[in-house]
């Protein structure tokens, strides 16, 4: 039977299911228009390449499927299957296979038998376990299994030496094995959202990494060999943990960090060598109890973020003006009295958020933030403003309220007059 004849039946199952309308025929895309539609094919030489039946509401799936012998992708996402059919095993060239959004409870163990399967996406279904013969899944290079019901993790899944990209974040996983740590090619692993409370030094032998997720858990410390992944570059979620110090050694060789987030933590302070960051982006570093920062913070060079909110930080330190690439600084509800004058130097800088602080006082250097477009500065001590403010030349919105401002300048008038939003 040829492939068209197999989409024509594929083509009236879903008919018949109401999945699709009846006065269309199946489509077929180029594999570059694939990815943007739900239900459609690709084909190549006479043969069914890539298949999807996304949102279907589909409970099973039609047998049809089992004779696009050349199929390397299956897509079946969004649908309603408790379990995949037996006969999914005979499609011996597939190479990704997309089951999220389902109502899986577990993986079928003939999944090994393919022996080319380098993908498996099982995002948000109910399974409560991996394979047990996870270790046969020798082809596999991204396994995500985000957001279901896990409470373990096999000693076998070590065995998968071309594992690339592991995510089982929201799972409910309290401990890894110790040969988890073992899979040193890998280059993504997202483990946040589970109830992890340690994780072993073994960590530091994943020296691939370039993007490492372990927020949302109840970590206490962080282990000094994280410190070795000198490749970390795109990101490092460290958030929504229990951490009330971090180690130098953490910082030592990240110098490729781009993006570091150590949100929603208790943290007091920060080491010096945060400043050996300077490849780093942007740095959340909201709620926590910061009550300082390190002058090593203007070393920063390249950062373009700098998230502080909802800290207890008194001041700022003089090299903040240092962050020659800085766009947004966000100092909302801390305990500032006052700003550096090098404040002023940071050319880039396009929102200042400083509401909720005890400022009674602005530096003049303000008014060479050329670039500024918004400026907050609600619920502060001010009772004046410098002059300069109204000459802030992109200036778009100023919040004002909930300050006890005795007078204001003339110059405001003139932001308003260019179409500035002014609040009062």
């Amino acid at each position: 039977m040829n492939e068209i004849s197999i989409l024509k039946r594929l083509e009236r199952f879903l008919k018949d299911k109401s999945a699709f309308p009846e006065d269309k025929n199946f489509p077929i895309y180029d594999i570059e228009d694939f990815y943007a539609n739900n239900i459609g094919c690709s084909i190549e030489n006479d043969a069914v390449l890539a298949l999807s039946l996304r949102y279907c509401a589909l409970d099973s799936l039609p047998e049809a499927i089992e004779q696009l012998t050349e199929l390397r992708l299956l897509d079946v996402t969004g649908n309603k299957l408790a379990s995949l059919p037996d006969w999914l095993s005979n499609l011996k060239c597939l190479q990704k296979l997309y089951v999220d959004d389902n109502h899986l409870t577990f993986l079928p163990t003939w999944l090994a038998n393919l022996s080319q399967l380098t993908e498996i996406h099982a995002d948000r279904n109910q399974l409560v376990a991996l394979p047990e013969n996870i270790d046969r899944f020798t082809a596999l290079k991204t396994l995500n299994a985000y957001g279901n019901r896990l409470v373990s993790v096999p000693q076998g899944i070590s065995r998968l030496r071309a594992l690339r990209e592991i995510s089982l974040g929201k799972n409910q996983l309290r401990s890894l094995p110790e040969a988890f740590w073992h899979l040193t090619g890998l280059q993504l692993l997202n483990i946040a959202e589970n109830q992890l409370s340690f994780l072993s030094e073994g960590i530091g032998d994943l020296r691939q990494l370039h993007t490492l997720d372990i927020a949302h858990n109840q970590l206490t410390a962080i282990p000094e060999s994280l410190g070795k992944l000198s490749k970390l570059t795109y990101f490092l979620y460290i958030s929504n943990n229990h951490l009330t110090d971090i180690s130098p050694s953490l910082f030592e060789n990240l110098k490729n960090l781009r993006y570091l987030n150590l949100t929603d933590n208790q943290l007091t302070a920060l080491p010096e060598n945060i400043g050996q960051l300077t490849n780093l982006q942007e740095l959340r570093l909201y709620n926590n109890a910061l009550t300082t920062l390190p002058e090593s913070l203007g070393n920063l060079v390249n950062l373009q973020e700098l998230h502080i909110m909802k800290n207890r930080l008194v001041s700022l330190p003089t090299s903040i003006g240092n962050l020659a690439s800085l766009k947004e600084l966000r100092l909302s509800d801390n305990r500032l009295s006052m700003l550096p004058t090098s404040t002023g130097k940071l050319a880039h800088l396009t929102h200042l958020d400083l509401r909720n602080n005890n400022l009674t006082v602005l530096p003049e250097s303000l008014g060479q933030l050329a670039a500024l477009t918004h400026l907050d500065l609600r619920g502060n001590r001010l009772r004046f403003l410098p002059a300069c403010i109204g000459d802030l030349p992109k200036l778009e919105k100023l919040d004002l309220r909930w300050n006890k401002l005795a007078t204001l300048p003339k110059s405001l008038q003139q932001l308003e007059q260019r179409g500035c939003v002014l609040l009062i």
